[in-house]
């Protein structure tokens, strides 16, 4: 499909996530399949659960989000760069579907967010002293466990 093809609306549908950081719908691939577990025949003639893949190494992403979502993704992340999430908790395909969308928003809401760097702190001299009282003690109650050979 090209962007000929597309209508208007469709070509700058967006999946926004913050100000600064959104996901075309078309980055964004559907599939529907068929829900494992209880439900009867209704399970096994309606595809409910939703798969939702996202080609994250080829969206329009800004890079370190890319590589954030890489590595908070996990297991979800596959070899090739696109992200999988699965949602089939729902009876309804419509529910499904929101549930997965929403795991998205989030997932790259928290990838979106730069950790803050940590600063080298050293400890005060408080801080040490007491640490260094609270060994000896320790070590000096240990020695008066130990066995003195007498006897």
């Amino acid at each position: 499909m090209t962007s000929r093809d597309m209508t208007p609306a469709r070509r700058h549908a967006v999946v926004r996530i913050s100000d600064e950081i959104a996901i075309y719908e078309t980055e964004i691939e559907e599939r529907f399949v068929r829900a494992s577990g209880p439900g009867g025949q209704h399970v096994n003639k309606v595809s409910t659960a939703v798969e939702l893949r996202v080609d994250i190494v080829g969206s329009s992403l800004p890079a370190y989000v890319k590589q954030r979502v890489a590595t908070l993704a996990g297991s979800r992340m596959m070899r090739d760069g696109v992200l999988l999430i699965d949602s089939r908790e729902h009876r309804a395909q419509s529910a499904n579907r929101e549930a997965a969308r929403e795991r998205l928003r989030q997932l790259l809401a928290q990838a979106s967010v730069r950790p803050k760097r940590r600063r080298k702190t050293k400890p005060t001299t408080g801080s040490n002293e007491r640490r260094i009282t609270s060994k000896v003690k320790r070590g000096e109650t240990k020695r008066a466990r130990r066995d003195r050979g007498e006897g």
